[in-house]
Protein backbone atom coordinates (compact mmCIF):
# COMPACT_ATOMS: atom_id res chain seq x y z
CA UNK A 1 0.00 0.00 0.00
CA UNK A 2 1.14 3.74 -0.96
CA UNK A 3 -0.65 5.39 2.15
CA UNK A 4 2.14 5.10 4.80
CA UNK A 5 -0.48 4.90 8.19
CA UNK A 6 2.00 5.42 10.75
CA UNK A 7 4.61 7.88 8.76
CA UNK A 8 6.30 9.80 11.33
CA UNK A 9 5.16 13.64 10.70
CA UNK A 10 7.51 16.41 10.60
CA UNK A 11 6.88 19.99 9.99
CA UNK A 12 3.14 19.69 10.63
CA UNK A 13 1.40 22.77 12.47
CA UNK A 14 -1.05 20.88 14.59
CA UNK A 15 -3.97 23.24 14.94
CA UNK A 16 -7.83 22.13 16.12
CA UNK A 17 -9.60 24.04 13.21
CA UNK A 18 -10.01 23.06 9.59
CA UNK A 19 -8.90 26.01 8.12
CA UNK A 20 -6.74 25.06 4.69
CA UNK A 21 -8.96 21.65 4.36
CA UNK A 22 -10.98 20.79 1.61
CA UNK A 23 -15.15 21.64 2.19
CA UNK A 24 -16.93 19.68 4.43
CA UNK A 25 -18.16 16.60 2.77
CA UNK A 26 -15.86 16.57 0.28
CA UNK A 27 -13.88 13.23 -0.32
CA UNK A 28 -10.17 13.70 -0.79
CA UNK A 29 -6.69 11.27 -0.84
CA UNK A 30 -4.24 11.28 2.11
CA UNK A 31 -0.97 10.58 1.90
CA UNK A 32 -1.24 9.11 5.29
CA UNK A 33 -2.30 9.30 8.93
CA UNK A 34 -0.52 9.33 12.33
CA UNK A 35 -2.91 9.87 15.38
CA UNK A 36 -0.50 10.03 18.49
CA UNK A 37 -2.35 8.87 21.98
CA UNK A 38 -1.09 11.16 24.85
CA UNK A 39 -1.49 9.81 28.38
CA UNK A 40 -2.79 12.36 30.57
CA UNK A 41 -6.96 13.24 29.96
CA UNK A 42 -8.03 14.77 27.93
CA UNK A 43 -9.30 18.45 29.09
CA UNK A 44 -12.37 18.41 27.77
CA UNK A 45 -13.27 15.42 29.81
CA UNK A 46 -11.77 17.53 33.07
CA UNK A 47 -13.71 20.57 31.57
CA UNK A 48 -17.01 18.98 31.16
CA UNK A 49 -17.36 16.44 34.17
CA UNK A 50 -20.38 17.83 34.86
CA UNK A 51 -22.35 18.06 32.12
CA UNK A 52 -20.97 15.02 30.57
CA UNK A 53 -22.13 12.80 34.21
CA UNK A 54 -25.59 14.35 33.32
CA UNK A 55 -25.83 13.74 29.77
CA UNK A 56 -25.25 9.93 30.61
CA UNK A 57 -28.15 9.52 32.92
CA UNK A 58 -30.73 10.68 29.99
CA UNK A 59 -28.56 8.60 27.57
CA UNK A 60 -29.15 5.06 29.55
CA UNK A 61 -32.56 6.30 30.76
CA UNK A 62 -33.19 6.38 26.91
CA UNK A 63 -31.28 3.24 26.13
CA UNK A 64 -30.23 1.25 29.15
CA UNK A 65 -27.81 -1.26 27.08
CA UNK A 66 -25.47 1.86 26.47
CA UNK A 67 -21.67 0.96 28.01
CA UNK A 68 -19.32 3.40 29.22
CA UNK A 69 -16.32 2.41 27.32
CA UNK A 70 -13.48 3.37 26.22
CA UNK A 71 -12.53 5.12 23.17
CA UNK A 72 -9.77 7.37 21.12
CA UNK A 73 -10.63 11.15 20.66
CA UNK A 74 -8.68 13.34 19.38
CA UNK A 75 -7.64 16.63 21.02
CA UNK A 76 -5.51 18.69 18.00
CA UNK A 77 -5.66 17.60 13.93
CA UNK A 78 -3.69 18.98 11.30
CA UNK A 79 -3.42 18.22 7.24
CA UNK A 80 -0.41 18.31 5.75
CA UNK A 81 1.68 17.08 2.59
CA UNK A 82 2.12 13.91 4.26
CA UNK A 83 -1.37 13.35 5.78
CA UNK A 84 -3.41 13.77 8.63
CA UNK A 85 -2.04 14.06 11.69
CA UNK A 86 -3.46 14.26 15.43
CA UNK A 87 -2.94 14.11 19.13
CA UNK A 88 -5.60 12.44 21.10
CA UNK A 89 -6.23 10.59 24.28
CA UNK A 90 -8.32 8.09 25.48
CA UNK A 91 -11.82 9.11 26.84
CA UNK A 92 -15.07 7.37 28.35
CA UNK A 93 -17.53 6.79 25.77
CA UNK A 94 -20.04 8.77 27.87
CA UNK A 95 -17.95 12.28 27.33
CA UNK A 96 -18.17 11.44 23.11
CA UNK A 97 -21.98 10.95 23.84
CA UNK A 98 -22.11 14.65 25.37
CA UNK A 99 -19.68 16.09 22.68
CA UNK A 100 -21.53 14.80 20.07
CA UNK A 101 -24.82 16.54 20.81
CA UNK A 102 -23.23 19.99 21.36
CA UNK A 103 -24.30 22.65 18.22
CA UNK A 104 -20.44 23.58 17.84
CA UNK A 105 -18.72 19.83 19.09
CA UNK A 106 -15.89 22.57 19.96
CA UNK A 107 -12.97 21.00 22.43
CA UNK A 108 -11.86 17.72 20.11
CA UNK A 109 -12.25 15.97 17.29
CA UNK A 110 -13.72 12.50 16.15
CA UNK A 111 -12.01 10.34 14.01
CA UNK A 112 -12.48 6.88 12.78
CA UNK A 113 -11.81 4.49 9.69
CA UNK A 114 -14.72 3.37 6.62
CA UNK A 115 -13.41 0.44 5.45
CA UNK A 116 -15.80 0.54 2.31
CA UNK A 117 -16.38 -3.29 1.44
CA UNK A 118 -16.78 -3.61 -2.24
CA UNK A 119 -18.37 -6.52 -4.32
CA UNK A 120 -17.94 -8.06 -7.57
CA UNK A 121 -21.12 -7.16 -8.94
CA UNK A 122 -20.54 -3.44 -8.45
CA UNK A 123 -22.24 -2.35 -4.86
CA UNK A 124 -20.96 -1.41 -1.27
CA UNK A 125 -21.93 -3.84 1.47
CA UNK A 126 -22.50 -2.08 4.57
CA UNK A 127 -24.32 -2.81 8.33
CA UNK A 128 -27.76 -1.59 9.72
CA UNK A 129 -26.94 -1.12 13.28
CA UNK A 130 -29.27 -2.79 16.01
CA UNK A 131 -31.69 -1.05 17.95
CA UNK A 132 -30.00 -1.10 21.36
CA UNK A 133 -26.83 0.48 19.91
CA UNK A 134 -25.83 4.54 20.50
CA UNK A 135 -26.96 4.41 16.35
CA UNK A 136 -29.81 2.40 16.11
CA UNK A 137 -31.36 1.73 12.57
CA UNK A 138 -28.35 3.66 10.97
CA UNK A 139 -26.50 2.10 8.06
CA UNK A 140 -22.81 2.78 7.39
CA UNK A 141 -20.18 0.51 6.97
CA UNK A 142 -18.80 -1.73 9.14
CA UNK A 143 -16.56 0.06 11.90
CA UNK A 144 -16.32 1.81 14.75
CA UNK A 145 -14.30 4.58 17.30
CA UNK A 146 -10.58 3.95 17.65
CA UNK A 147 -10.17 2.04 20.67
CA UNK A 148 -7.41 1.26 23.44
CA UNK A 149 -6.85 -2.18 21.80
CA UNK A 150 -6.03 -0.19 17.97
CA UNK A 151 -2.85 1.77 20.08
CA UNK A 152 -0.01 0.17 19.07
CA UNK A 153 3.53 1.95 20.80
CA UNK A 154 1.26 4.94 21.60
CA UNK A 155 0.09 5.57 18.16
CA UNK A 156 -3.52 3.99 16.66
CA UNK A 157 -3.09 1.40 14.11
CA UNK A 158 -5.89 2.20 11.48
CA UNK A 159 -5.69 -1.05 9.68
CA UNK A 160 -5.70 -2.86 12.64
CA UNK A 161 -9.36 -1.04 13.67
CA UNK A 162 -10.84 -1.83 10.31
CA UNK A 163 -9.34 -5.02 10.55
CA UNK A 164 -10.83 -6.06 13.94
CA UNK A 165 -14.68 -4.14 13.23
CA UNK A 166 -15.15 -5.97 10.09
CA UNK A 167 -14.49 -9.25 11.38
CA UNK A 168 -16.71 -8.53 14.80
CA UNK A 169 -20.03 -7.12 12.75
CA UNK A 170 -19.41 -9.20 9.77
CA UNK A 171 -17.05 -12.22 10.39
CA UNK A 172 -15.44 -10.91 7.24
CA UNK A 173 -11.71 -11.24 7.13
CA UNK A 174 -10.07 -7.92 4.98
CA UNK A 175 -6.96 -10.62 4.57
CA UNK A 176 -9.74 -11.93 1.75
CA UNK A 177 -9.76 -8.57 -0.01
CA UNK A 178 -8.10 -7.19 -2.48
CA UNK A 179 -7.29 -3.41 -0.42
CA UNK A 180 -7.50 -0.66 -2.60
CA UNK A 181 -3.26 1.48 -2.95
CA UNK A 182 -4.69 4.57 -1.73
CA UNK A 183 -6.51 6.21 1.60
CA UNK A 184 -9.32 9.04 1.23
CA UNK A 185 -10.23 11.35 4.14
CA UNK A 186 -13.73 13.73 4.46
CA UNK A 187 -14.93 15.39 7.34
CA UNK A 188 -18.38 17.69 8.89
CA UNK A 189 -19.05 18.94 12.19
CA UNK A 190 -15.20 18.53 13.61
CA UNK A 191 -15.71 14.35 12.63
CA UNK A 192 -13.08 13.06 10.36
CA UNK A 193 -13.50 10.06 8.33
CA UNK A 194 -11.23 7.51 6.79
CA UNK A 195 -11.42 5.55 4.04
CA UNK A 196 -9.86 2.54 2.26
CA UNK A 197 -11.84 0.63 -0.55
CA UNK A 198 -11.80 -3.29 0.11
CA UNK A 199 -12.56 -5.48 -2.66
CA UNK A 200 -14.37 -9.08 -2.15
CA UNK A 201 -14.20 -11.65 -5.11
CA UNK A 202 -18.24 -12.43 -4.31
CA UNK A 203 -21.60 -10.93 -5.40
CA UNK A 204 -23.59 -8.73 -2.42
CA UNK A 205 -26.02 -11.09 -2.40
CA UNK A 206 -22.97 -13.88 -1.42
CA UNK A 207 -21.54 -11.29 1.04
CA UNK A 208 -24.66 -10.76 2.34
CA UNK A 209 -25.64 -14.09 3.01
CA UNK A 210 -22.03 -14.33 5.12
CA UNK A 211 -22.52 -12.04 7.42
CA UNK A 212 -25.87 -13.23 7.79
CA UNK A 213 -24.28 -16.21 8.87
CA UNK A 214 -22.21 -14.90 11.28
CA UNK A 215 -24.67 -12.83 13.11
CA UNK A 216 -25.99 -15.93 13.88
CA UNK A 217 -23.32 -16.72 16.00
CA UNK A 218 -21.71 -13.31 16.93
CA UNK A 219 -21.02 -12.64 20.24
CA UNK A 220 -21.66 -9.00 20.44
CA UNK A 221 -25.13 -8.53 17.85
CA UNK A 222 -24.78 -5.00 17.26
CA UNK A 223 -25.66 -5.20 13.58
CA UNK A 224 -29.63 -6.06 12.57
CA UNK A 225 -28.55 -6.32 8.88
CA UNK A 226 -26.46 -5.99 6.39
CA UNK A 227 -27.49 -3.96 2.94
CA UNK A 228 -26.61 -4.02 -0.78
CA UNK A 229 -25.38 0.17 -1.56
CA UNK A 230 -26.30 -0.04 -5.67
CA UNK A 231 -26.46 4.03 -5.93
CA UNK A 232 -25.75 7.11 -4.18
CA UNK A 233 -29.41 7.65 -3.82
CA UNK A 234 -29.11 9.25 -0.37
CA UNK A 235 -32.89 8.21 0.12
CA UNK A 236 -32.17 4.42 -0.46
CA UNK A 237 -31.44 3.70 3.19
CA UNK A 238 -31.29 5.46 6.86
CA UNK A 239 -27.36 5.93 6.10
CA UNK A 240 -25.24 7.80 9.02
CA UNK A 241 -24.26 11.41 7.96
CA UNK A 242 -20.76 9.94 7.28
CA UNK A 243 -21.94 7.81 4.49
CA UNK A 244 -23.27 10.57 2.25
CA UNK A 245 -20.40 12.01 1.03
CA UNK A 246 -18.50 8.45 0.24
CA UNK A 247 -21.32 6.90 -1.81
CA UNK A 248 -21.95 9.85 -3.76
CA UNK A 249 -17.72 9.87 -4.39
CA UNK A 250 -17.93 5.97 -4.81
CA UNK A 251 -20.97 5.67 -7.67
CA UNK A 252 -19.28 9.10 -9.37
CA UNK A 253 -16.08 7.83 -10.03
CA UNK A 254 -17.45 4.60 -10.84
CA UNK A 255 -20.12 6.20 -13.62
CA UNK A 256 -16.23 8.35 -15.37
CA UNK A 257 -14.65 4.95 -15.23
Amino acid sequence: MNANLNANFTNINISDDFAGWPPEATVFPIAGVDLRILPDPHPLVAAEEAAIRENWVRETAANPALFDGRMVFQRLVSLGEDGIAGEGHVIPFSAFMWWRRQPRRQGGIHIFAYPALETSDGALVAIRMGAHTANPGQVYFAAGSLEPEDIVEGRCDIEANMRREVHEETGLDLAESVAGEELFATHNKRTVTLLRLFRFDMTADEMIERIERHMLVAEDQEIAGAVAIRSADPSAHAYNIAMLPVIDWYFSQAERS
